[in-house]
């Protein structure tokens, strides 16, 4: 997967392994049609850098859950 095209698909992949890194409960929070690709960028770097972490704090895992929270539309 070319996560360096814009698409609605790969949005869609790089929410999904965000979501299971992090074990989110509130998955409905996080669908993929809430994010444009207008986003894009952030997005990456958010999943770039969750990605390469092995441990993840729970207040860690609150400023991403709230920083994909302002990205949405």
């Amino acid at each position: 997967m070319d996560l360096s095209v814009q698409s609605p698909e790969n949005i869609a992949y790089m929410i999904e392994k965000i979501k299971e890194k992090l074990r989110m409960v509130n998955v409905d929070a996080m669908r993929s049609e809430n994010f444009s690709t207008e986003q894009y960028e952030d997005l990456h770097y958010m999943y770039e850098m969750v990605m390469k972490r092995d441990n993840i704090t729970p207040n860690e895992m609150q400023a991403i859950a709230a920083e994909l929270g302002s990205m949405r539309k």
